[in-house]
């Protein structure tokens, strides 16, 4: 978790805290980093999933949809004082240039991230796991799908 200490923190010489200093520390759990990283991959062109299938069935098991809660379990935070490291796995969409597209994840978390928290960004591994090809959701459900598996088992 990060504690921000406001820029008036009353460790300034003078007595002058700027207003701010003594009025408490704001705490940044690593679930709000996790959930805002999450939110901005998913805002991502090219991006068709975060998460590897298993964090997916766990959302389902556990009853929550594949939203910001989803995208926090697939995103892994490591947060300090005043830096942040993330790690993600996604998938992609077929066709889109994957070194453009990490590029343009890395700039929206940055920027997501640093704008709502203040913590710098030190650090985003991207792992892509695999690539969507529009039309091959029916057999990924089947898993055994058409053909084979019907003719085995009657």
């Amino acid at each position: 978790m990060a504690d921000i200490q406001t820029q008036g923190d009353s460790s300034t010489t003078g007595g002058r805290s700027g207003g701010s200093g003594g009025r408490g520390k704001t705490t940044i759990s690593d679930n709000v980093v996790s959930t805002i990283a999450g939110i901005a991959i998913r805002e991502t062109d090219g991006v068709h999933s975060v998460g590897r299938a298993a964090s997916k069935a766990l959302g389902t098991v556990t009853g929550r949809r594949s939203g910001a809660s989803g995208a926090r379990r697939a995103v892994k935070v490591e947060v300090g004082e005043k830096q942040a490291a993330i790690d993600v796995d996604i998938e992609v969409e077929y066709g889109i240039p994957i070194h453009e597209l990490a590029d343009r994840i890395r700039t929206h978390v940055v920027d997501a991230v640093e704008t709502m928290t203040g913590l710098e960004v030190v650090e985003i591994n991207i792992v892509v796991f695999d690539v969507h090809i529009p039309g091959d959701d029916d057999s990924d459900d089947d898993e055994g799908g058409s053909g084979g598996g019907t003719s085995r088992v009657q």
